[in-house]
């Protein structure tokens, strides 16, 4: 072992291991809100990630060895994820709503020599198992064991908690793959240090998580926003979690913040909207909440405005990717401004540049660039892109940003979304901004397509509320547009649809609408 590496680098040591030094062995680390609505204490998590460490030595999955993590969000998954950093195992955990193909292509990818899936999600690799050349390893979690496989309480039985293996903070500990908004995920290497960059910075300076707090987030654990939310933070200060095993439907949603009383509630600005949209008409909704927080899609400034009427608690509108973990650039708890993406979070800093490169001023657009602890090693096995996204200490975001004259950011679209209308650049959630605006509307994705004389020009998808009949919803729309932010940048088609195509994160794929217009 080196001088450098120890125990105290491993990131487990410090989320986990470190609260029964501080008291805290007794004190509710999760709660499930459904199911079996098990719990698991701080002492209870340490001591299970031990012995999961110690099962993954006893099945011979060796450090450094992949360890796919296919499942729901219930008491296991903490144990699992903190047990494979506890044995240097590298975690992957992985969607849990993609197809079969694709978790084939990602299985194969990360060459993972052990899989780990809970026993609902189990049909959907199934038939992908048997001709994959890297698993040695199957383990069904809540449910009953299906040939080549063995359960989760089987794997684990009979095996002495094992010593936290001693790392590097530098040392790869997890791999996260990315939405897929843009195409084929991709893998994105964290290492163990990344996670406490995250709580030191968003997680204390802006979201100030408490002892006290009690967190739900609807964004599951597989995504790095959840993992920031669900874990990483609470677990910084002994808070308590939330853990929904289902799928977070806005009625299923309201009845957690009112029956569950969480202090801190983590959405996607679909699921707010949506929760705004079930609400519709009712008195204020009684809660417990100190704060909401949003990322995934910039959040439109009616859905901030409604929910802070509705519920009496601002929604922190924040910016970030699995490249960087977490969130990079928000608003603040009593300095919000609806309608931008805030300012760079303490520990960050941020540029927004042309095309050459170069700075952009103020009221200009640019690519938004991103330097911070939290930067991942790199894309696996993608050399090319990793060059194109990393460069040295910079992240490129791919999002396209324009900046105010009092340093706040506004979100401009994707740099693969933004067009040209009359040679002047068009911002595809400026227009979606708008259209939610209309009463009637619950959301909305704007991509161009090309007119009689082959011109670009903005095309809407527009998703209406239950009550609302389609007949002239159109023309109102457009007419809406044109008054509220200009006559060029109105909706020239406007498609009335039941959903929008989007990520298990709630971020819209623009391209397969692109595909359609």
């Amino acid at each position: 072992m080196s001088a450098a590496e120890s125990a105290q680098g491993n990131a487990a040591t410090y989320f986990v291991d470190s609260h029964i030094a501080a008291g805290r062995a007794a004190k509710l680390a999760f709660r499930e809100v459904d199911g079996a609505k098990r719990s698991l204490t701080y002492g209870e998590l340490s001591e299970e990630s031990s012995r999961v460490a110690g099962a993954f030595a006893a099945a011979g999955i060796r450090r450094e060895s992949r360890a796919a993590m296919l499942c729901l969000d219930t008491i296991e998954y903490p144990q699992l994820f903190w047990g494979a950093l506890k044995a240097g195992v590298v975690a992957v955990p992985l969607n849990t709503l993609l197809s079969a193909s694709i978790y084939d292509s990602i299985l194969r990818d990360s060459r993972a020599t052990s899989l780990f899936v809970s026993a609902p999600l189990y049909p959907a690799v199934a038939d992908i198992i048997a001709d994959n050349p890297y698993l040695h390893t199957i383990v069904v979690i809540g449910g009953e064991a299906t040939e080549g496989s063995i359960t989760f309480e089987t794997f684990i039985k009979g095996h002495e908690p094992a010593q936290t293996v001693a790392v590097l903070p530098d040392e790869v500990a997890f791999w996260l793959y990315s939405s897929g908004s843009t195409g084929q995920p991709k893998g994105v290497t964290h290492v163990h240090g990344s996670l406490r960059a995250t709580a030191d910075t968003y997680g204390s300076q802006v979201l100030g998580i408490r002892e006290d707090d009690l967190v739900y987030s609807a964004a599951k654990i597989f995504f790095a926003y959840g993992l920031g939310n669900a874990m990483t933070f609470p677990m910084s200060v002994g808070a308590s979690t939330l853990l929904l095993a289902g799928r977070p439907t806005p009625d299923g949603v309201l009845g957690i913040l009112a029956d569950e009383r969480p202090t801190l509630f983590c959405g996607v600005p679909t699921l707010f909207s949506a929760m705004l949209a079930a609400r519709d008409g009712d008195d204020r909704v009684e809660t417990a909440l100190r704060l909401c927080i949003s990322a995934g899609e910039a959040l439109p400034t009616a859905v901030g405005e409604s929910w802070l009427a509705k519920v009496g608690v601002d929604i922190l509108d924040g910016v970030g990717s699995t490249e960087m973990l977490h969130i990079f650039l928000s608003n603040r708890e009593g300095d919000v401004a609806y309608g931008t993406s805030g300012v760079a979070v303490p520990g960050y800093k941020l540029r927004l540049v042309d095309e050459a490169g170069s700075e952009v001023g103020v009221g200009e657009i640019g690519e938004l660039l991103v330097a911070g602890d939290s930067a991942a090693d790199g894309y696996w096995n993608q050399r090319d892109k990793s060059r194109a996204t990393f460069e040295g200490v910079w992240t490129r975001t791919g999002d396209k940003y324009e900046r105010r004259d009092d340093g706040r950011l506004i979100y401009c679209g994707r740099t693969d979304d933004m067009f040209k209308v009359s040679g002047i650049w068009v911002s595809p959630f400026e227009v979606e901004q708008s259209i939610t605006a209309h009463d009637d509307v619950i959301e909305a994705a704007v991509v161009p397509a090309t007119d009689n004389n082959g011109l670009l020009k903005p095309k809407a998808f527009v998703v209406l509320k239950g009550d609302v009949t389609p007949d002239g919803i159109g023309e109102a729309i457009k007419t809406h547009v044109q008054a509220d932010i200009g006559k060029w940048k109105y909706p020239r088609w406007v498609e009335i649809v039941d959903d929008l195509p989007k990520t298990a994160t709630g971020k819209i794929q623009r391209f397969k609408l692109r595909e359609e217009a």
